[in-house]
């Protein structure tokens, strides 16, 4: 008879995802992900299979987490201003997580080494793209930003930003010059 499992798959996912995002890929062990996670090697290899295959689940599901999180904010019917503005200043604020963006930190670790990481980075960063074409659109239609910005253009400046701050924050002890780099990136919706 199987055992049952003693651990809950997405409760222990979260854990790796903390600690793949705190000192990234190639600086955590097999061993590392044993004591952080708290399950057994031979679970985790039972689960999640090896070391790259429970990194790219993590990548997955903290895309997924961070894609509910975005859909979250439309929900609030906030303008759509605040919304975008809300995205920039979740980076900046952090609220107990890692410092950084764990998509960001690994597409820089591993995008030009592992394929399956870049495609998946590449991918997450075409959704939001599209999500904050999507958001300047409405915001256009609602007369919230001024109709003479082409959506994509302004999508595709907005997320080099968001993943430039994404990066930034983790070198930069001054939460002012953060806020400034938000403030002047985001008065092209003016």
């Amino acid at each position: 008879m199987a055992r049952s499992k003693e651990f809950e798959v997405n409760e222990v996912l979260d854990k790796a995802i903390q600690l793949f995002w705190a000192q990234g890929y190639e600086k955590t062990s097999m061993q590392d992900l044993v004591e952080y996670m708290g399950i057994h090697r031979r679970s985790i290899y039972d689960t999640f299979g090896d070391k790259h295959a429970l990194f790219m689940k993590a990548l997955e599901r903290y895309e997924t987490k961070q894609t509910t999180q975005m859909s979250l904010l439309i929900d609030t019917q906030k303008p759509i201003k605040e919304i975008i503005r809300a995205l920039f200043e979740s980076t900046i604020r952090n609220e107990g997580q890692p410092i950084g963006c764990f998509l960001v930190n690994s597409g820089v670790e591993l995008g030009l080494l592992d394929p399956e990481v870049a495609s998946l980075v590449n991918e997450s960063y075409l959704r939001t793209e599209e999500f904050l074409r999507n958001l300047i659109l409405e915001g256009q239609q609602k007369g919230e930003i001024k109709a003479d910005v082409d959506p994509v253009v302004i999508s595709h400046y907005l997320m080099n930003a968001w993943v430039g701050i994404r990066t930034l924050v983790k070198t930069t002890t001054d939460p002012q010059k953060l806020t400034n780099i938000m403030d002047m990136t985001l008065s092209v919706l003016d």
